[in-house]
């Protein structure tokens, strides 16, 4: 069976390394163009890009899948089935219809819960136990295709957005190769979402990274590992300086009188916040101009103190 995989970042590399490891014919990798990054504005080619071209994959990096030249593309290499693993682009009908057996998404999540752009982040930051991965048939909604294969995983109480996107990302290699061996014992018992039940995980704006102390400290915990490490939740200092957060945890200590947002401890080498009911301590911080330090050097250097509200 000839397969087609589109994908671009670190997630869809777990996908692709397990088709390749299987002996999967793998005839083609689609991903997105470069990218400048980094201070130098340096052209970047995306990880997907970078393993495939390590073993010597053929690489396609097309600005649009609606013109003609990709559809010579597809038929020049006939592919019998398109595996879709965060490519970033929605797939056109032409190319959702063109595989003899269709294209496969593996999805970051429980569908119908979580469909969208952020579905990893979005389960941490609301606080759910669990999340997994759903393999289903490609649609022409976002993603409201048939379901094929689950399978659940247990969201820790201190799981950042990086521990996750690991475990999800080995556990998606796992899904679709159980897939794809179903596919071809004609075992796969495909299942209708019920839309009833979905909910979406839209893609995370700067407004949601902003830390709100007068929430929950339980809410205020799961914004900031749900964000970590990457795009990280912020407050600011009194001096209007960008303070970020990529460690927190749940204080110990009672509910303080204080203002939410207050400094209300520095004991331990942590900094600790008043919430609404409760107090965050923040471990690890990135403040504006600076590099990612433990809060206990940025205790010492004596840039905050009890009684500051960061806002």
């Amino acid at each position: 069976m000839k397969i087609l995989f589109m994908g671009t970042p670190d997630f869809a590399v777990f996908s692709l390394d397990a088709l390749v490891a299987s002996g999967e014919n793998v005839v083609g990798v689609v991903t997105q163009p470069d990218k400048p990054r980094g201070r130098g504005y340096t052209l970047t080619p995306p990880p997907v890009k970078a393993y495939a071209t390590e073993r010597g994959i053929p690489v396609y990096q097309p600005t649009t899948l609606r013109d003609e030249a990709f559809l010579t593309l597809l038929s020049e290499l006939a592919p019998d089935l398109i595996v879709v693993v965060a490519y970033g682009k929605i797939l056109p009908a032409a190319v959702l219809h063109y595989p003899k057996h269709g294209c496969i998404n593996v999805h970051g999540s429980l569908l119908p819960k979580y469909r969208g752009a952020a579905p990893m982040q979005r389960a941490i930051m609301d606080g759910e136990a669990t999340t997994g991965i759903t393999t289903m048939y490609m649609a022409e909604g976002l993603d409201t295709g048939d379901m094929l294969c689950r399978e659940e995983i247990t969201i820790e109480e201190n799981d950042n957005f990086e521990d996750i996107h690991d475990k999800l990302g080995a556990c998606g290699a796992r899904v679709l190769l159980r897939t794809l061996s179903a596919l071809k014992e004609g075992t796969l018992s495909p299942e209708v979402q019920n839309d009833a039940l979905s909910t979406y995980a839209k893609k995370i704006e700067k407004a949601d990274c902003l830390i709100d102390f007068s929430e929950s400290v339980r809410t205020v915990h799961n914004r900031i590992r749900g964000l970590s490490p990457i795009p990280l939740a912020f407050t600011h200092t009194p001096d209007g300086k960008l303070l970020k957060v990529l460690c927190a945890r749940v204080g110990t200590s009672q509910k303080s009188t204080a203002a939410p947002g207050t400094v209300v401890s520095l004991e331990g080498g942590v900094i600790g916040v008043a919430c609404a009911d409760g107090v965050i301590e923040l471990v690890t911080v990135l403040p504006e101009g600076k590099r990612a330090m433990p809060s206990a050097d940025f205790i010492r250097g004596r840039r905050i103190s009890v009684g500051d509200l960061l806002s």
